[in-house]
């Protein structure tokens, strides 16, 4: 819409200050230089991780989306394009991980990756004098009462999938059975392990719930083995104590830390906004190196582009979170992503969430999250 001769973008993002802040940062600079402005709104952690994306498209112009996504919104053509394979080639070269590709689908862009996530190690460092080194160690800890983990649906569904990935055993591909079944017992027997030896609190705590929880005054939260890495936890000038984040512990000691599953969050075009091409210049800015390394990360952002991962001073602001996580991201799955992934994941982690409250046996429930993936996917 235009208001006199200044363009008037809406945009909606997650509400929380790593969500919005930097967003705000952004849309700031960009308006002294653009005159374009943008204001955003925001929805639970919750809702981004399952509301319907071509809802929002009929309502915003710039949408900040989840990679699995992808499939149902290709489908839906409710997104603008925002580059080709040569595209994604080339800007993958500019960020961490997976996260250009995870955004990649049916030969096009459909979002630009703003923010790098994969599941991660937690602790506090002035309570633990250093991450946990081996699955083992996780357990016993977590029978001393000093671990927590977000379980609420979808994040149990992630830590098993991590729990896979860490076996060698990530999710297959995009069709039929998505999780190996021995390779998927097993990592239900280690959760199912971990869980009996929580605050059944953890099984409605999602990542923040966790954090704002391992960041204030109960002695008993002293480390999180498997949870979205957080930097605004780790910055100087938190509230609450200091939280520290590093790699994943293996499952064995020296074993492999590779197999996390992919988080982050992409910025999208919706194909209905009459400002197209206004929309697409911001969201092409804010996931490159000036924006993501300057006004996004000064925002309060945990960005995508390997610039600002690389940053001496964003490291020591934050307990070398960056640098101490990135073998991990590095080493993340692409969750699967075509269109009827969505209603899969929401199904499963409701599944999975009955089973660990009520201890169900690994093979009837890997048999169950299997069946739910071929539903949909068939």
């Amino acid at each position: 819409m235009q208001v006199g001769r200044s363009i008037v973008l809406r945009g909606m993002t997650w509400d929380h200050p790593r969500g919005y802040g930097p967003l705000a940062a952004c849309s700031a600079a960009w308006f002294a230089r653009s005159r374009v402005r943008i204001t955003w709104e925001r929805r639970s952690l919750q809702d981004f991780e399952s509301f319907p994306v071509g809802e929002l498209a009929a309502r915003y112009d710039l949408i900040v989306i989840d990679h699995p996504h992808v499939g149902q919104v290709t489908r839906e053509g409710c997104l603008a394009p925002l580059g080709d394979a040569a595209d994604c080639e080339r800007l993958a070269g500019g960020a961490v991980g997976a996260s250009v590709q995870s955004y990649f689908w049916g030969q096009w862009l459909w979002a630009l990756p703003i923010d790098a996530a994969a599941q991660v190690q937690a602790w506090r460092p002035d309570r633990l004098s250093a991450p946990l080194t081996d699955w083992v160690s996780v357990l016993a800890l977590a029978a001393e009462g000093s671990v927590l983990c977000p379980l609420r649906p979808p994040h149990n569904l992630m830590a098993l999938f991590t729990l896979c990935g860490l076996a060698g055993c990530p999710g297959r591909g995009h069709a039929g059975e998505l999780l190996e079944p021995g390779a998927g017992q097993e990592a239900y027997v280690r959760l199912s392990e971990l869980c009996a030896r929580l605050d059944p609190a953890c099984l409605a705590m999602d990542p923040i719930a966790v954090l704002e929880r391992m960041a204030g005054p109960d002695p008993s939260a002293v480390c999180a083995p498997l949870i979205y890495g957080y930097v605004s936890y780790s910055r100087s000038g938190a509230h609450g104590a200091p939280i520290a984040f590093g790699d994943l512990a293996p499952l064995v000691r020296g074993g492999p830390r590779s197999g996390s599953a992919l988080g982050g969050t992409g910025i999208a075009v919706s194909a209905r906004s009459p400002e197209r091409e206004a929309a697409i210049a911001f969201a092409r800015w804010v996931a490159d190196a000036e924006a993501q390394s300057g006004p996004y990360l000064a925002g309060g952002g945990q960005p995508a582009h390997r610039a600002a991962w690389e940053d001496p001073f964003a490291n020591r602001e934050s307990l070398d979170f960056f640098r101490n996580t990135r073998a991990t991201l590095e080493g993340a799955w692409i969750r699967p992503r075509h269109a009827g992934y969505m209603t899969f994941q929401v199904a499963a982690a409701e599944r999975l969430n009955e089973a660990l409250a009520t201890r169900e046996p690994a093979a009837v429930v890997i048999a169950a999250i299997n069946r739910l993936h071929r539903e949909v996917s068939s």
